[in-house]
């Protein structure tokens, strides 16, 4: 079978418009020297202060989710990296597999271990010693796990100990060493895990944690801090480390940014604005100045830099919002370089202007669609950006900016349009919004169906409950008639003017998980939690009138007569777990494959369904496909009956006889979750968490 796929390689579509970075690096002494770690699309190099960037992880990483980078002081030849993103986004987090090392500049690379980590926080490097380094283990998103905590190597991660341990809900969020006296460490221990419906965030364990001893020793701060602690963030003041900045998570009135003048024994809240700890399971995140004792930034959806100790702030201007990590150059604090939610970005005038976020193909999309047009064009909502239709070839020898457009929705849109004339596109994106774009005049208009504010509600309290990655389909027999999931389909015929209800709840409707979606400490208030909620429609393009519809809580649904009644044909599993895509056949009738994810269940197995009686029997069609690598997508080739792909978190794979067997189809394609493909005009078209299309 590997013949078949002799010649075949995988290209690039981009765009070249960056994508999450959570770990961003310096060098000191190479000011036009800088790393990044993007959160799907592995690590890269600039040597030019971000002009260009080059992978580095290609080749050697088996996945692309990076959580911390970090180069010695004493050798710049050694690069640890952590895997494993720690702003925990159940939509577009993947879990790492442990510590990667190089010791030539990041040529070449080798795993150290700690695999089972799940995410890693921070990495800290002894300033003389290359061999001697700590590692804040965060853990595993979708439960405890026995790893969590803090590890030192001293042999350049050969062996591992943990030296810092709480429970298995509380993981390290940060760690900080002291410059002037490497023995001395502080860390930021966060209790915390993730349901669909709730993100937990505080508890037993969770708090400011000091050693003076180099990790064999560690107690408890507590000096004025609060009992109830959620995520900490830590960072010494380099230029006094007498002066500890902290930023923590906590109950009303106590959260903010917190300072000591004494190495930890007694703290201050500086200050407690909300927006320098809002939404503080993706944020919290701190730089104290290593030059100016009174400078210190505070990384939220803006930059924050105060002058005066963090009593007062005012907002940098930044390439990008979402901001997760950030680098100053100890000899020169005007040089930095920021990690944010639109890639890598460096200053040399203390953030008056930056280097461009528009040269990295690191951009996460949800989900993808083409069109017949020729060249065609592929479309899709990336992660924390707007959505685009961009060519899948160009006339100008790069697929470049003059290549795309926007579509309207957003960032994490379904996009459905009649494939022979695109002309009227219709996107979803979070908070129930769904748009009509009139490519001809360039206007965009909502077209929701029940407009309402969903900010600050429990979602049992809404009309209409939609997923974050709502979806919206039209009939392939007739394209005026649009489809939208809600718990319930959705049918509108006049673009969008009218809606009807064309069936009941098609969810488990479990008023529990309709609630509050986070806590003790802080509501998960932007929807980015709601459950028992629509998450794949798509009539069949062989017959009218028969309408697929699967549930983010394992529901599968069959209308054979245009939505007037409905049929409960789920698969018998086990769990919740989410109807990722349905995949109709388009060379037999009642012949359907499904994409079950379970892995917000902390199942990361791969499941594929399949049923030839339209939903009375099905079974699964998944051996052979690697363990821990869950499955997104199945797609049938339009052209040859049983030719399947499989898009998975591990990667691509295809099946030359309906699922009896798998191979990898991986070739040249980089390790990068596949969140959805497309087949169209002879080609296959992925699209990924971390590398465009």
């Amino acid at each position: 079978a590997s013949e078949r796929l002799a010649g075949l390689e995988w290209r690039t579509v981009g765009p070249y418009r960056g994508g999450r970075v959570t770990a961003v690096t310096g060098v000191p002494g190479k000011p036009n020297l800088y790393f990044m770690g993007a959160t799907g699309g592995g690590v890269w190099k600039t040597e030019n202060a971000g002009r260009t960037w080059e992978n580095l992880s290609d080749g050697y990483f088996e996945v692309g989710t990076i959580g911390a980078v970090a180069v010695a002081e004493s050798d710049h030849n050694v690069l640890y990296v952590g895997t494993g993103e720690s702003p925990i986004r159940g939509v577009t987090t993947s879990h790492g597999d442990g510590m990667w090392k190089s010791t030539d500049g990041g040529e070449t690379w080798s795993h150290i271990g700690l695999e089972k980590s799940g995410q890693i926080s921070k990495i800290e490097i002894h300033p003389q010693n290359p061999d001697i380094a700590y590692v804040a283990v965060q853990g595993q998103i979708w439960g405890p796990n026995e790893e969590r905590g803090v590890y030192r190597t001293t042999d350049g991660g050969n062996t591992w100990k943990q030296i810092l341990k709480a429970n298995p809900d509380t993981g390290a969020s940060d760690l900080s060493m002291d410059p002037s006296n490497p023995r001395i460490l502080y860390a930021g221990m966060w209790h915390h895990g993730r349901k669909p419906w709730f993100i937990k965030s505080g508890g037993e364990g969770g708090g400011l944690y000091k050693s003076s001893d180099g990790g064999d020793s560690w107690q408890k701060l507590g000096g004025g801090l609060p009992k109830l602690v959620g995520k900490v963030a830590v960072d010494v003041s380099a230029s006094n480390p007498n002066r500890v900045y902290a930023l923590l998570e906590s109950e009303p009135g106590q959260g903010g940014l917190w300072r000591s003048e004494n190495g930890g024994e007694s703290w201050t809240l500086i200050n407690g604005h909300r927006v320098l700890h809002s939404r503080a399971w993706y944020y919290i995140h701190i730089a104290a100045d290593p030059v100016d004792e009174n400078t210190v930034y505070v990384l939220n959806v803006p930059l924050m830099k105060s002058i005066d100790g963090g009593e007062t702030w005012e907002r940098i201007t930044t390439p990008h919002s979402d901001h997760h990590d950030h680098w100053i150059n100890p000899a020169d604090n005007r040089n930095m370089i920021n990690g944010n939610d639109g890639g890598a970005t460096i200053t040399f005038d203390g953030g008056e202007t930056w280097s461009s976020i528009m040269n990295q193909p690191t951009a996460q999309f949800y989900r993808v669609a083409t069109d017949n047009q020729v060249p065609f064009r592929i479309y899709g909502g990336q992660q924390d950006n707007s959505t685009m239709s961009i060519a899948s070839r160009s006339l100008y020898g790069g697929i470049g900016v003059s290549d795309y457009f926007d579509v309207g929705g957003g960032e994490s849109a379904h996009i459905a349009f009649d494939p022979d004339d695109p002309r009227l596109i219709y996107a979803t994106t979070i908070n129930g919004t769904l748009t009509e774009y009139d490519h001809a005049t360039g206007l965009e208009r909502s077209i929701i169906p029940y407009p309402e504010v969903v900010y600050g509600k429990d979602s049992k309290d809404l009309k209409y409950r939609t997923n974050w990655n709502a979806p919206v389909a039209l009939s392939p027999h007739d394209y005026s008639v649009i489809y939208y999931g809600t718990q319930k389909v959705l049918k509108s015929t006049d673009r969008g003017e009218s809606w009807t209800e064309i069936s009941p709840d098609l969810t488990r409707n479990n008023p529990e998980r309709q609630g509050r979606n986070g806590g003790p400490l802080t509501p998960e208030n932007v929807g980015a939690e709601f459950y028992n909620t629509i998450f794949y429609i798509v009539e069949s393009p062989l017959e009218p009138g028969h309408i697929w519809v699967g549930s983010d809580d394992g529901l599968v649904h069959l209308s054979r007569d245009g939505g007037a009644s409905w049929d409960n044909v789920s698969p018998p599993h086990k769990g919740e777990a989410m109807i990722n895509a349905i995949e109709i056949s388009p060379h037999e009738p009642g012949t359907v494959y499904l994409a079950v994810t379970g892995y917000k269940l902390n199942d990361f197995s791969p499941y594929i369904y399949k049923t030839t009686d339209y939903g009375k029997r099905w079974k699964r069609i998944d051996e052979g496909l690697p363990e821990n690598t869950f499955v997104r997508v199945v797609r049938e080739d339009p052209a040859k009956r049983g030719l399947l792909y499989a898009g998975t978190e591990g990667g691509m794979f295809v099946s030359w006889n309906d699922g009896d067997d798998w191979q990898s189809l991986q070739l040249n394609l980089p390790p990068v979750p596949i969140t959805d493909l497309s087949l169209r005009q002879g080609s296959l078209v992925a699209s990924t968490q971390g590398r465009g299309f």
